[in-house]
């Protein structure tokens, strides 16, 4: 099974660049997650809401509209798909898909942002914590994969400048600590485990300076499975040449 993770800023800015459709007829892929979609589906036209061979669902904004927003197309229709977390502190903006396969629950989340004050960074630590705890619940019924912009870059290895933004919101240490604490749950960075410390490995870069030209970059979107499929990866890789946004698509495959 071959999924995809991709937050495209903006599908509909995303969807009229050159890469957006190739990607989707080349990729392969049986599922495409995307995070900041950026729009409700009666805004969508057919092309986007319904792409040749896949069916979608979305999850919009409740409380502000072009904000936020997930999306999964699956060439298969999933048992059920579930939009948001349980809390409703947690179910306003947009941010979590739950789709259930026979083999597993795919959460495809869009996690917040904390630098814009401290309520936000204070927002998006319970944030997290409510979806590990929903994580768990999923998993005691069957595995789980989980995908999406985490806005945190775990390790130093992950960004490309770990010293300048050690007191950034993406790199903040307690950010950091709690990704370790969520691989410790048994949650495996399927990224590493197939490629290993290789360095120079990004996925978001700003639109300033050159940065993607200059591979100035953070890993700031992962596939995590957990560890009960952990022997059924067979890759999981990133794709920098794909453009269309400030961020790119990022690959598993796993023995299904």
């Amino acid at each position: 099974m071959r999924l995809y993770s991709w937050n495209v800023n903006g599908i509909r800015a995303a969807a009229k660049k050159e890469h957006f459709f190739p990607f989707l007829k080349n990729s392969g892929a049986d599922v495409v997650c995307l995070q900041e979609t950026k729009a409700e589906p009666v805004q969508l036209p057919p092309e986007i809401l319904n792409p040749d061979g896949f069916l979608s669902y979305w999850s919009s904004s409740r409380t502000r509209r072009g904000y936020s927003g997930v999306a999964i197309y699956a060439r298969n229709e999933p048992a059920a798909v579930t939009s948001e977390l349980p809390d409703a502190k947690f179910a306003q903006e947009g941010r979590m898909l739950i789709a259930e396969f026979p083999e597993f629950y795919l959460l495809n989340g869009y996690f917040p942002n904390g630098q814009k004050d401290e309520i936000r960074l204070d927002f998006k630590m319970r944030y997290y914590d409510a979806f590990l705890s929903h994580a768990q619940n999923l998993r005691k019924k069957k595995p789980v994969v989980i995908c999406g912009d985490f806005n945190t870059s775990h390790r130093e290895i992950d960004l490309a400048r770990p010293k300048e933004n050690e007191n950034v919101s993406g790199f903040l240490p307690v950010e950091r600590e709690w990704m370790t604490m969520f691989m410790k749950k048994g949650y495996v960075d399927t990224f590493r485990r197939a490629r290993g410390d290789t360095e120079g490995d990004y996925t978001w870069w700003s639109y300033r300076a050159n940065a993607r030209e200059n591979n100035v970059g953070w890993r700031l979107d992962y596939f995590f499975v957990s560890d009960e499929l952990a022997p059924r990866i067979r890759d999981a890789w990133i794709e920098p040449d794909v453009m269309g946004s400030d961020h790119c698509p990022v690959g598993l495959e796993l023995d299904i």
